[in-house]
């Protein structure tokens, strides 16, 4: 390893992670002080939410389900368009919902079965799977937003590029670093507002909501969950790791970096303000990003701050031969047992 290299591990290893849970503190002092540490380094949250202001785009009749888009106000003067699959049975009997959470990609079509056009898609789904459309088809409500930064949330100079994939990332990622925010923040924050749009809808069943999100996308669904205790349990795809075997191993996206997160706590402490409610891992062995042994690592941990939780059987893992990418089975049923009337 090169001279600069270590120094960097030590600088990073050496960051006193204030935060982490040591057993010195009542669980929910604990829970408590470190969520509001994380909140100020993500930049913090508006103190006022902005109306929601829901408009219906489309609505198409699927097998089985009736696909909505639907676009709301996040954050004052910005809105997200997001789709709300809604199984045939939700409209006699409210269901429990999710909310699926893409990551990079061409945004929420890519997991809802369409191409970037917003045309049916057969062709190979990728690494997301259309787990959308697969967690419809198990019986819940579905929310999946455009996540800022792809799909129709991109700057114009990237729309017009003519390539689906490629994202706004980077230069929202600095402007927003620049005026004393994150991504990270802006997409938690977001998906709490979706929280709130579910909250309206009659098909929804009060109080069962959960989350899933792959790669990027499951950075947002564990720290979402992890500050907004509305969602009753979250499946990590891709994602749950330490951050030195993760961000800090390899060159990644800059929305994956929260400045001084390390001064508070590494990746499985802020997963872990998730407990008591359920949490549940899918980590590819062939994972190039986010490999099985950072995830197995980030498990011991979680599985020690679960048991000082007093809820040791909340969290769960599927470990498969697979790559960056949704495996499903496993997590699905969680989710059902989780959200059970």
């Amino acid at each position: 390893m090169d001279v600069l290299q270590q120094y960097m591990n030590r600088l990073t290893d050496s960051a006193p992670r204030s935060s982490a849970y040591r057993g010195n503190v009542p669980f929910s002092e604990w829970r408590s002080g470190l969520a509001a540490a994380f909140t100020e380094k993500l930049g913090g949250f508006p103190e006022r939410h902005a109306e929601l202001e829901p408009v219906l785009l489309e609505r198409v009749a699927c097998s089985g389900y009736v696909r909505e888009r639907i676009e709301i106000t996040t954050y004052k003067g910005l809105r997200m368009p997001l789709y709300l699959l809604i199984p045939e049975q939700a409209s006699a009997s409210p269901a429990p919902a999710v909310i699926a959470v893409h990551g990079h990609g061409y945004g929420s079509r890519e997991i809802t079965g369409l191409h970037p056009d917003g045309s049916e898609r057969q062709s190979d789904p990728g690494l997301h799977k259309d787990f959308a459309v697969s967690l419809v088809k198990e019986g819940f409500v579905v929310a999946a937003p455009e996540v800022l930064g792809f799909g129709d949330r991109r700057l114009a100079e990237d729309r017009a590029s003519g390539e689906p994939g490629k994202n706004s990332c980077f230069r929202l990622s600095s402007a927003l670093l620049m005026a004393g925010q994150t991504m990270a923040g802006y997409r938690i924050y977001e998906t709490m507002r979706v929280v709130d749009y579910l909250q309206t809808r009659n098909e929804v069943h009060s109080g069962k909501t959960g989350i899933m999100g792959i790669s990027g996308g499951g950075l947002v669904a564990g720290f979402t969950a992890a500050l907004d205790e509305r969602i009753a349990c979250a499946v990590v795809s891709g994602y749950a790791n330490t951050f030195a075997a993760s961000i800090l191993s390899r060159n990644h996206c800059l929305d994956n970096y929260i400045p001084g997160i390390l001064l508070e706590a590494e990746m499985p402490d802020l997963l872990g303000l998730i407990a008591p409610r359920g949490l549940f891992l899918e980590s590819g062995a062939a994972d190039p990003l986010f490999g099985p042994e950072g995830a197995r690592q980030a498990l011991a941990r979680l599985q020690e701050i679960y048991r000082a939780a007093g809820h040791a059987g909340q969290v769960g893992a599927d470990f498969f031969p697979g790559g960056h990418e949704i495996h499903g089975g496993l997590a699905f049923a969680w989710l059902r047992g989780q959200l059970a009337d």
